[in-house]
């Protein structure tokens, strides 16, 4: 009976709460308070990161299969998850420069910069460039280079807008998905019709507006926060700080979706 009772499923065993509460290992002397925060905050971090990956995916599978309306369910749900991320910035804001900087010469060479779940995400949303996981470990490194060869969720949007009955250009299609999307007119123009006619197609591309707006608003958020804690110093690792952060500003991944807002 004592071995049934043993083995029997609870939230602690499920949850491997007791592992978890292990991986906080501050570094700092004493150590210092705020180092916990830190931690806490951007171990957070990569666990959304790794359910923004896994949502992605599955609004991919949706969007290619044409359901409307489980990736309407799914991409609010991402939208959802993004706000969350920046409201986890007003709880780092609480942690002054002085604080930080009692802490951050034990950080060494690490940086949110080698997050190779955040370059994941990148490439799930169609960044394509050498430079996305040339810094990482290999093997990481080749699986983001895999996934930079599949569609993005844009490229995936496309095909799940042609299901829908409107006529994406063929060579869009079919192209080079290792090769970064660029504008395209045409598909403008189909989007901005379908605006216009089938108003469950747009509200899937209005999704993607507010995914995008949510991921601009998360890094400037973060560019804000690094700023008002370290100034314009150095990155850990040896990254330019606020000015590579900064680089990263207003540059929409659905640009197509923001060209057509000016026509409507």
């Amino acid at each position: 009976m004592s071995e049934k009772y043993e083995s029997a499923l609870t939230y602690n065993s499920y949850l491997a709460v007791d592992e978890l509460l292990k991986l906080q290992r501050p570094l700092s002397t004493g150590p210092e308070h705020d180092e916990m925060l830190f931690i806490i905050i951007h171990q957070t971090y990569e666990l959304w990161f790794k359910q923004l990956i896994h949502e992605f995916k599955q609004a991919q599978s949706a969007l290619e299969a044409g359901d409307t309306h489980y990736s309407l369910s799914i991409l609010g749900r991402i939208r959802t998850i993004l706000k969350l991320c920046v409201a986890q910035i007003d709880i780092l804001e609480t942690m002054t420069p002085l604080q930080f900087n009692a802490f951050r010469s034990y950080l060494s060479s690490s940086s949110g910069f080698q997050s190779a779940q955040f370059r994941m995400v990148e490439a799930l949303l169609g960044r394509r460039d050498s430079k996305l996981a040339s810094h990482l470990p290999p093997k990481v490194a080749e699986e983001i280079k895999s996934l930079t060869k599949q569609n993005s969720i844009w490229d995936s949007t496309l095909e799940f807008v042609t299901k829908r009955g409107h006529q994406i250009p063929k060579e869009v299609l079919t192209r080079d998905k290792s090769i970064a999307y660029s504008s395209n007119e045409q598909v403008q123009d189909v989007l901005l019709k379908l605006h216009q006619s089938d108003p469950q197609t747009a509200m899937v591309c209005e999704r993607l507006v507010d995914i995008d707006e949510g991921l601009q608003e998360w890094r400037y958020r973060h560019v804000k926060m690094v700023e008002r804690t370290i100034g314009k110093k150095m990155g850990t690792g040896g990254s330019s700080g606020v000015d590579y952060l900064s680089s990263t500003l207003f540059k929409p991944v659905f640009a197509d979706l923001w060209e057509i807002r000016s026509r409507f």
